[in-house]
């Protein structure tokens, strides 16, 4: 199982949300790249990087950010947030980011994302399922849908998809254990190489995801608060 730390970027430094709300933003560093730096020197080789203000105004706003970390680093870079057009796929890939994470176009333009999807390949886009009482949200978690997440991975699946990220927003940023039970309903159903986000607490929660076989862990407010520590990431690594 891959293990993949966070880094989400408001203003240019690394913050965290609770539940994706931005009124409690936290920021617990001023270089985003500093702290890829920091991650890469544990041994870690993968990151996932989510810009929050392209994500609100549907625009890639840190091509800069990208192309740092992708210089100064030799960490694997999957990047989400405001890619909404062709243009911002080919920023992304051009900035040095490996994979994209597409959700709001995957829900509102299928046949964009059909067309990405058929351009790049299933090993450079992932499906981001962002999901709140089961339903799939966009645009920053700010605009809701009455798509199930289930079905919404079964149907792009069909259509060439082997990776999603999937979110449950209510755990998120909380430190209170992730989604196990819809991580498992999804798999078990779909097939899908999940990576898990959202709420992951304790190096427990991490060998748990991987003893039900997802393909990767996104973990971010755990290791800026400490309750998992770099060194234990090392050591899984």
């Amino acid at each position: 199982m891959r293990i993949i730390p966070a880094i989400d970027v408001i203003d240019g430094k690394c913050v965290r949300l609770s539940k994706g709300d931005y009124d409690t933003k936290k920021i617990y560093a001023d270089d985003p790249v500093e702290m890829a730096k920091r991650f890469e020197d544990s041994g870690i080789q993968y990151l996932h990087l989510v810009d929050l203000n392209g994500a609100k105004s549907n625009k890639v706003q840190i091509a800069g950010l990208i192309e740092a970390i992708a210089t100064q680093t030799k960490l694997i870079v999957d990047f989400g947030g405001g890619i909404k057009t062709e243009e911002d796929v080919k920023i992304a890939f051009e900035s040095g980011a490996n994979q994209i994470t597409v959700g709001s176009v995957a829900l509102n333009n299928p046949t964009l994302f059909y067309s990405w999807l058929k351009e790049y390949g299933s090993d450079k886009i992932i499906l981001g399922a962002d999901c709140k009482d089961r339903q799939i949200m966009t645009q920053g978690w700010l605009k809701g849908s009455k798509v199930d997440v289930v079905a919404f991975i079964s149907e792009y699946m069909e259509q060439g998809v082997s990776t999603t990220i999937v979110t449950d927003i209510d755990k998120d940023g909380m430190l209170s254990g992730p989604a196990f039970e819809l991580y498992n309903e999804i798999m078990s159903k779909t097939g899908v190489d999940l990576i898990a986000s959202g709420g992951i607490t304790t190096i427990a929660d991490v060998l748990r995801l991987r003893e039900m076989g997802c393909e990767g862990a996104i973990i971010g407010k755990a290791i800026y608060e400490g309750t998992i520590t770099l060194k234990q990431l090392s050591e899984l690594c």
